[in-house]
């Protein structure tokens, strides 16, 4: 994987074609997109328009790519969403704090207690509440799990975009147990409002919950060691995956990359270690880095990550407080003005840097909401610019290695 061979391969598939030497130019990362557009005459027979997406099984959502073609070679690619629920952060300013939490689930469906949390710092910021420790470690566990569970059915994505159709179903499969977990702790399969102001809505169903847990680790331990065997070692996966979409690492700050697109190149950004917060600072796990910042390699890290998720969620079980309370004592929430003031908090999720920016009045309801999702600039940005010179057939590979929720561009 670090191999020589394969920097050769990155180098050959990211230069310019020599049949259409105008299509890919090198990319300035400072400039707008839209100072590099260029009018393509369809009326010529020479380019066709084809469209990928909302419905196809390589698109990582209800969104859709409109691509330009000259024979099977993308020559333009623009990102089109709005075809899911949107406009969250316009819903929050007209409803009561307490009223947001159903809302903001729907920012990321695979990852909805992500959101939960950066919304309930932020009142809790604002407001001056401090939470308990063993609420603290349950969010934290529950945070950790639902990396798992997105992280797993993204494998499972990115393998089906390849023709590797039975590990998708192992990982909706696996996603299910943690479902299940998720059910018994919350109510809710999908949706939890679980984390609210304050801590979590309440404790373990029973003492059994995590020995639950840990049967259910050991499962997606041996799945992701089969999927290891099944897809990163398939000669076709291979072929296909490397040296496919490479991101150079001096794009990661003018793009605002997070995540593991951005670890895949080398860049050592987690919000866990970079900016500590719930107990992860007293937790003891490594910064996953690779270097050949193509889809390979950021499947790989995303593989490796479950694994890291799996061995926290391990050493939450084990050192958390065995009792004690999970919430703090609110105000009637119904009724409750936050101070005034602002904030920003930051989370990292399965697909890089979430943040809420959440500016109080002092009334009932937030004055703004401002949510910084990584999809935004993975989805719009990043991949319209990896897209061009690509084939049409390398699309539905390439789009899922930048993990994106739509709902989170459209919000």
């Amino acid at each position: 994987m670090r191999s020589k061979e394969l920097s050769e391969t990155i180098a050959i598939k990211n230069e310019a074609p020599k049949e259409w030497p105008s299509i890919r130019t090198e990319l300035d990362p400072w400039q707008p997109v839209w100072a590099e557009q260029k009018e393509f005459d369809l009326a010529s027979g020479k380019y066709v328009k084809v469209w990928h997406g909302p419905q196809h099984p390589g698109v990582t959502g209800n969104m859709a790519v409109e691509l330009t073609l000259e024979g099977d070679v993308i020559v333009e690619a623009k990102t089109h969403v709005g075809y899911l629920h949107r406009g969250f952060e316009k819903l929050m300013e007209r409803r009561k704090y307490i009223q947001c939490f159903p809302i903001v689930c729907r920012i990321c469906v695979p990852e909805p207690d992500v959101n939960e949390y950066l919304l309930a710092a932020g009142v809790e910021e604002l407001a001056g509440i401090e939470i308990p420790e063993r609420g603290a470690w349950i969010r934290t566990l529950v945070l950790e799990m639902i990396r798992a569970a997105s992280l797993t059915m993204g494998l499972g994505g990115q393998a089906g975009a390849f023709g590797l159709v039975p590990i998708g179903q192992w990982g909706v499969a696996h996603r299910d147990y943690i479902l299940d977990l998720f059910e018994e702790l919350t109510g809710g399969r999908v949706y939890h409002m679980y984390i609210i102001p304050g801590g979590v809505r309440q404790d373990f169903p029973d003492a059994e919950f995590p020995q639950r847990v840990e049967a259910v680790m050991n499962k997606l331990e041996k799945l992701i060691h089969d999927i290891e065997k099944v897809m990163f070692n398939n000669a076709v996966f291979k072929a296909r995956a490397k040296g496919l979409g490479y991101i150079p690492p001096e794009w990661i700050e003018p793009y605002g990359i997070t995540g593991t697109t951005a670890r895949a190149a080398g860049v050592p950004i987690d919000v866990r270690k970079n900016n500590p917060y719930l107990v992860y600072d007293q937790l003891d796990f490594e910064m996953i880095l690779g270097s050949a910042s193509d889809v390979y390699e950021r499947t790989l890290l995303r593989k490796e990550e479950v694994l890291n998720s799996i061995r926290l969620i391990r050493q939450i079980l084990k050192r958390m407080p065995k009792e004690g309370p999970v919430r703090a004592k609110l105000p009637n929430v119904l009724h409750w003005k936050i101070p005034a003031g602002e904030t920003y908090v930051r989370a990292e999720s399965g697909r890089g840097e979430m943040g809420y920016y959440i500016v109080s009045d002092g009334s009932e309801y937030p004055r703004r909401v401002h949510v910084r999702g990584s999809s935004y600039t993975h989805a719009m940005s990043v991949l319209e610019r990896l897209a061009v010179g690509n084939s049409i057939a390398d699309m539905a590979g390439l789009m899922p290695s930048l993990q994106t929720c739509p709902p989170e561009i459209e919000r």
